[in-house]
């Protein structure tokens, strides 16, 4: 198969490298100055420093040439630029994407100022008769890189495409299972990244181990709440791309989101954070629409309004804590 994947930071140059094993794979980025870095070096040294891009792996910084022809295209970037993206695919001069156009994405999180999911983007944005679905899941872009094993979920409302991009995807070392439920998937992926931010502030306060696993099964409860609201499933919480995603985002080191919150308990300026940071962290940006969400709908969820006090009021990290420790008890399963 033909495939492109528009985006070439640590993820997109991740699972372009994964699938270039079996698939004929063009990884596109608008940075032409990094493109041609990596040409020469066969390594993307920003994001993912010290693992070789195969031989045959394509880089381009023409979006119409990375997309000419392709039967998939992957994209790979914040889902700030999500929109900007889609665009450019379906707006003259439109690329010569081969037969119909199919489409995933990997982005985690809600659209800025319009709080919509990803899907709800593409929607807007693609004419009738594409296909496209959701790629999400535990998944740290140096580990799949380097071929160790991964599970992900592919959603989309059209099953037959699922079925059929999730058979073409799936390898020995990446695994795909599929779902119809987009929402529930986007929702798990794009709020847990606002849980490890939560999770590194509970672990660079050495608030210990007991207390990051209530935070951990406490935040579930909330992305639950929020994903059953906006019509997602329960069980695809459960899954890889809720519990899965949720546990490997804010226990592992590699976090990025978890970074963040480890940096806050130890009193670092956000501005300064983000610039240490290097890499997008989508939670500090997810937060603020989860905010908004939750006021509108009604969702009780005190742990993202603890991070979005901590992050948008310069409530300190200490005091934030304290207030959730002593909020009223009551029962496990009620939702307040």
């Amino acid at each position: 198969m033909n495939i492109t994947v528009l985006g070439a930071g640590a993820w997109g140059t991740a699972l372009a490298i994964s699938l270039s094993a079996s698939h004929r794979v063009t990884l596109w980025a608008r940075d032409v100055e990094q493109i041609e870095a990596m040409r020469g070096t066969r390594e993307n040294k920003h994001y993912l420093p010290d693992i070789a891009l195969p031989p045959n792996l394509e880089l381009s910084s023409n979006f119409p040439v990375a997309c000419s022809g392709a039967e998939l295209v992957i994209i790979a970037v914040p889902t700030a630029a999500l929109r900007s993206i889609l665009l450019q695919l379906v707006q003259p001069p439109r690329p010569a994407v081969g037969g119909r156009l199919s489409v995933l994405w990997l982005c985690k999180g809600f659209e800025a100022e319009s709080a919509k999911l990803p899907h709800q983007v593409v929607a807007e944005v693609l004419p009738e008769g594409c296909q496209y679905g959701v790629l999400s899941g535990p998944s740290f872009a140096q580990e799949v890189a380097r071929g160790f094993p991964t599970a992900l979920t592919l959603a989309s409302a059209d099953e037959e495409f699922a079925r059929s991009a999730a058979h073409a995807l799936h390898h020995a070392y990446l695994r795909i299972y599929t779902s119809s439920d987009m929402v529930g998937v986007e929702v798990g992926g794009a709020v847990k990244n606002v849980m490890a931010i939560a999770a590194g502030i509970c672990d660079g306060m050495g608030l210990g181990h007991n207390a990051r696993a209530a935070l951990l099964t406490r935040g579930l409860a909330e992305i639950t709440r929020l994903g059953l609201k906006l019509g997602g499933r329960s069980e695809t919480l459960s899954g890889l791309s809720g519990v899965g995603d949720l546990i490997l985002t804010c226990t592992g080191d590699l976090s990025r989101n978890r970074q963040v919150g480890l940096l806050l308990a130890q009193q670092h300026d956000l501005a300064e954070i983000l610039r240490r940071l290097g890499h997008v962290a989508e939670g500090v940006y997810t937060v603020r629409e989860v905010h908004r969400i939750a006021q509108r709908l009604g969702v009780a969820m005190p742990i993202c309004e603890a991070v979005y006090r901590i992050l948008y009021e310069q409530v300190p990290a200490a005091e934030m804590v304290a207030e959730l420790l002593n909020r009223t008890p009551h029962s496990e399963f009620e939702d307040v």
